[in-house]
């Protein structure tokens, strides 16, 4: 089994043969890490980090994303993007995560071609192969490559690196598109995504970091993590009231608490293996 250095070494490795990459930069805990990586093993002179704003993307984590390029000195470019503009998309199937992230390499690629990089990567990781995720496929059938999931690096190792070169978000909580609140085979409009993104900033307002209001048509069910129920309990009413002025009919909390992809419970064992080993 290899130890969390020699993975590293074997990210640095791969990352050397790629030379000149675009890095698609969230500014989440993954896509940060690698991000540091590429700048470390490469240099700034031939990395390019460039995150995607669009509807399902909070304004805070765009800010946050900015903030971050900043202080790692990365070169850095925000583009426009609109996933509701996607053929399929809107209609919230259970390969939603295929459109999403097919179109944003087909926004990265011709850039990384016209400025001469030789690689699109992302952010990827060992632990969401064995997850409902869609995206891996459209990565492989656009040959964007992810470093982290090739070198075997999982999540608590990228917190563990993370922390130990100084990142701040190696703490962070993980965070997903917005459209991961709508339940598959209900619409995706941007009014919902505005709705969740207003209630889900207020929460962390409140002092919630790991939070996900799902939003089942005019019913929120919130998501914090089971010790922190009371503590939402404790503020029901404040909760209660904004988001009902925000728009929602019902307000109700997820007992089990949070827990990362709720909404692919529901999905049969088939739907839920639809990932690609191969990338």
């Amino acid at each position: 089994m290899q130890t969390i250095e020699q993975k590293y070494e074997e990210l640095g490795r791969i990352l050397h043969e790629m030379d000149r990459v675009v890095v698609a930069f969230s500014g989440g805990v993954d896509s940060a890490f690698l991000l540091k990586a590429a700048l470390e093993f490469l240099g700034p002179e031939r990395v390019l980090a460039i995150t995607a704003d669009s509807e399902t993307y909070p304004v805070r984590e765009k800010e946050e994303a900015i903030l971050l390029a900043k202080e790692l000195n990365a070169p850095h470019e925000v583009i426009h993007t609109s996933e509701l503009d996607i053929p399929g998309y809107a209609e919230n199937p259970t390969n939603r995560c295929y459109f999403c992230k097919n179109s944003l390499f087909e926004h990265l690629i011709p850039i990384a071609e016209k400025k001469g990089y030789h690689h699109v990567i992302f952010g990827a990781i060992a632990d969401d192969l064995g997850e409902h995720r869609p995206g891996l496929q459209a990565a492989h059938d656009q040959g964007v490559r992810a470093p982290l999931l090739e070198a075997g690096i999982k999540k608590s190792e990228i917190r563990h690196l993370s922390r130990q070169f100084g990142l701040r978000t190696w703490d962070k909580p993980s965070f997903a598109c917005l459209s991961s609140r709508i339940p598959y085979g209900e619409a995706i409009t941007a009014l919902k995504l505005s709705m969740i993104d207003q209630a889900e900033d207020f929460l962390i307002q409140l002092g919630f970091r790991q939070v996900r209001v799902r939003q089942h048509e005019n019913l929120a069910r919130i998501e914090v993590p089971a010790a922190d129920l009371p503590e939402v309990l404790a503020v029901a009413e404040t909760v209660h009231a904004k988001l009902k002025e925000i728009g929602y009919a019902y307000v109700t909390m997820d007992l089990k608490g949070y827990r990362s992809g709720s909404l692919n419970e529901v999905l049969s064992p088939d739907q839920q293996s639809v990932h690609a080993e191969t990338v």
